[in-house]
């Protein structure tokens, strides 16, 4: 059939089309957003059918405002255990309107946050770390056997070895957890990965519907395997990445049980991990029983009750667990620093004394020491040309594009045969030597930035290649780029054990100040996160990118999302050796007795050589044995926290709803510069204040003397100077004057110490001031 004179037909069909347009009722955009109550107040008793009341009455809730059909189909997460709110897709007006409601404590957008790992963007075993040398301490308590982490992340590779059940115990009889498999059958549990959920919906609601092969515990990224095996990995002899760091694997607490909850999914513009989820994610692994939960991820700092990682975690406190945050890769800027409450222990990164040394030899003798993996190497001693990639761009290429090795950037007539030197920063690590090598280069030398400085991360290189740090990447640019003909050999790695200086903090470790309550230092502790070694998944290859076929059992990864899993591990055994510990009280053993030194004696310096301070490394880097017997702790109570948040400004009806039960604020003015914790902050000293601290005794009887390391400008003076303990638990408190001196006042934050000291024992408090 044709038509002869289709033209009016056309203008029929264009009025109709243009009718229905202006006709078509307008929609207002829906979000994803997470509804908060505050807490349960179940009984011990509670059953399945509790929870389903709980349900009901967020769908009675809701459709107050919508209507309860409709509240039914906007609600994807009903927070039942412990947690009390729900997730749902809400139009903007509609949430406004609940904001309001007395009920609520407070609504969120369900945002995404990122996983805290250098290994896919730019901007193991525990070696000496994890040993735990005391032999008055049993094999059951020095390995963590009684104590259950558990890991918000990626999920888990359940065929690794590190979650092997091999001469395990039975499962506690405390644990509630489940192994969700219900659509994965080929994911497994055991004696040592007791249990694993996945939770998806809150990620779905803001990027759409994830494929089935995500309904799974299962790990297809890498990182949760990773992150889980490092704080409770089993013994595994023989592992390593390549044959490089070869020995046996261990987590903190290597015969801890481990639970792995699922919370993230592909990167969306950086974001893979999504409030609703990790909110109810915290929900199941209070209800599950775990002791520690260790959480490598995060976001923008922003209030704490529009923060699912801190709402989680204070409800997680409240019931006795531990838990670990990194502090974020966003450094080398200050005020970086992520997951900032006070309930939260949060990591820091820096190196550890091992290093993969590959060495880039200019055709001028210069031999600089960098590092890498890879697994292929330039014939023996033969030199190649060398070429800067920002003399190798392309036609149609930027240099500053070609000098990053971006894709599409380089010539390959220039580039092929020759070693390729690339600029750190902005596309991948790895994905530069991957560039390099479509292009024809037989190597590649990798310099580090100037915001990189001194930092090298060992990667999985697909040809060979080394990274070097700032410094001698100035003077192998200026070797290619003044040389009549530059060459230069890279030798094949080698594993190095013991390195000094070490450790240093890494350049992507974030800083403080804490943006959110600055009387609070944040970081707390620095552990090690550079080139870490653990289990892997074998979904993937060791760098992450569609091109790499290769797959490993263990692999090596940079961030805070590796520091935090030490310190998550250590804080198991801890929980293991002293049950009755309060989270606080375990911080408390790990932060006062960490290092502020390296293993040449000096000062922790960061990545550019310079000093560091309490904003890089908060108390500073982690010492497990000696956190053992710390002698005292600075204690706190649920109780104090919620004294906290009246102080923040909290109302006592959000805190009553909290805390579950009728609260009252204290009657008199809470200064923060009081809550007893670890460290000594104080962001806005004008002339002189006095805090005051109270230490527990958790040692044998003795008596302590203090000493004070001045922060420039500021005179530090302690009341009483000696504390005498008599017994087990037995507390005392002490008084700290700061005064400014006038003559000598600094205009920026200064730092100084105090320390109790039994001559068994040194306990020792970072101070941070601020002058006004």
């Amino acid at each position: 059939m044709t038509l002869e004179n289709p033209a009016p037909l056309y203008i029929l069909l264009s009025f109709l089309i243009l009718s229905s347009l202006l006709h078509r009722p307008t929609f207002a955009c829906k979000k994803s957003y997470v509804v908060y109550f505050g807490a349960h107040s179940h009984g011990k008793d509670v059953s399945s059918s509790d929870f389903d009341q709980v349900t009901e009455s967020h769908y009675d809730f809701l459709g107050s405002f919508l209507g309860r059909d409709e509240a039914k189909d906007a609600i994807f997460y009903s927070y039942t255990r412990h947690i009390n709110g729900f997730a749902a897709t809400l139009e903007d007006e509609a949430a406004a309107v609940i904001a309001k409601h007395p009920k609520v404590v407070s609504i969120f957008l369900n945002k995404g946050r990122k996983l805290h790992t250098t290994r896919s963007w730019e901007f193991l075993e525990l070696e000496t770390n994890g040993v735990i040398h005391s032999s008055s301490i049993s094999n059951k308590a020095r390995f963590g056997e009684d104590t259950i982490i558990g890991n918000l992340d990626t999920g888990v590779w359940p065929e690794s070895q590190s979650f092997s059940d091999e001469e395990m115990g039975p499962i506690p009889s405390k644990w509630k957890g489940i192994c969700q498999n219900n659509v994965d059958r080929s994911f497994h549990c055991n004696r040592k990965l007791i249990g694993a959920r996945y939770f998806s919906k809150g990620y779905s609601a803001s990027n759409g519907s994830l494929n089935s092969t995500f309904n799974s515990p299962r790990d297809t990224d890498g990182h949760g395997s990773h992150t889980l095996s490092t704080a409770g990995g089993n013994f595994v002899p023989g592992a390593s990445v390549f044959g490089y760091g070869n020995g046996t694997a261990r987590g903190g607490s290597p015969r801890a049980r481990v639970a792995a909850y699922k919370v993230c999914g592909p990167p969306v513009a950086g974001n893979e991990c999504f409030d609703a989820d990790i909110l109810a994610a915290f929900d199941f692994a209070i209800h599950d029983g775990v002791d520690v939960l260790s959480v490598s991820l995060g976001g923008d700092p922003v209030a704490f009750f529009n923060d699912s990682v801190a709402i989680g975690s204070l409800h997680a406190v409240r019931h006795g667990i531990v838990v670990v945050c990194s502090a974020g890769n966003s450094g080398p800027a200050n005020g970086t620093v992520a997951n900032l409450a006070p309930w939260q222990i949060t990591v820091g990164a820096s190196t550890m004394d091992r290093q993969f040394p590959s060495y880039v030899i200019l055709g001028n003798k210069m031999h600089l020491k960098g590092e890498s993996l890879s697994t292929k190497a330039l014939p023996n001693n033969k030199f190649f040309p060398i070429i800067s990639a920002a003399d190798a761009k392309a036609a149609n290429a930027s240099a500053a594009d070609a000098i990053l090795c971006k894709g599409g950037s380089l010539d390959p007539k220039k580039v092929n045969g020759k070693i390729l030197l690339c600029l750190r920063g902005v596309t991948d690590r790895v994905d530069k030597g991957e560039q390099a090598a479509l292009a024809g280069a037989v190597g590649m030398v990798l310099a580090n930035d100037v915001l990189s400085g001194n930092e090298i991360l060992a990667d999985a290189h697909v040809l060979p290649a080394s990274q070097i740090n700032y410094t001698d990447g100035v003077a192998i640019f200026k070797y290619v780029n003044y040389s009549r003909l530059p060459i230069a050999y890279i030798t094949r790695p080698t594993t190095q054990l013991p390195t000094k200086p070490a450790p240093f903090m890494a350049a992507f470790s974030s800083l403080g100040p804490n943006t959110i309550t600055p009387d609070i230092l944040k970081p707390d502790i620095t552990a090690p996160g550079v080139s870490i070694i653990a289990a892997y998944t074998e979904a993937q290859g060791p760098t992450n990118e569609v091109f790499d076929t290769r797959r490993v059992l263990f692999n090596s990864v940079s961030g805070t999302s590796m520091s935090c899993p030490h310190v998550s591990g250590i804080a198991g055994l801890l929980k293991t050796l002293y049950p009755s510990w309060s989270p606080a009280a375990i911080r408390s053993a790990i932060m006062t007795t960490a290092q502020t030194l390296d293993n040449t004696k000096e000062p922790l310096t960061n990545a550019y050589y310079s000093p560091a301070t309490p904003f890089n490394y908060g108390a500073g880097h982690v010492q497990p044995n000696r956190a053992m017997d710390p002698g005292l702790v600075y204690d706190l109570t649920p109780n104090d926290y919620l004294k906290f948040l009246c102080a923040l400004g909290y109302n006592e009806t959000q805190i009553s709803m909290l805390s579950g039960t009728h609260y009252t604020c204290p009657k008199a003015n809470i200064s923060l510069s009081n809550f007893n914790y670890p460290s000594i902050t104080v962001p806005m000293l004008n002339g002189s204040t006095t805090v005051t601290r109270t230490v527990k005794n958790v040692g044998s009887p003795g008596t302590y003397s203090v000493s004070i390391q001045n922060p420039v400008g500021i005179s530090v003076s302690v009341s009483p100077e000696r504390l005498m303990f008599r017994k087990v638990g037995e507390q005392k408190s002490f008084k700290v004057s700061m005064m400014v001196e006038e003559g000598n006042k600094r205009s920026d934050y200064v730092f100084g110490h105090l320390t109790w000291s039994d001559a068994k024992h040194e306990v020792r408090s970072p101070i941070v001031v601020k002058a006004v």
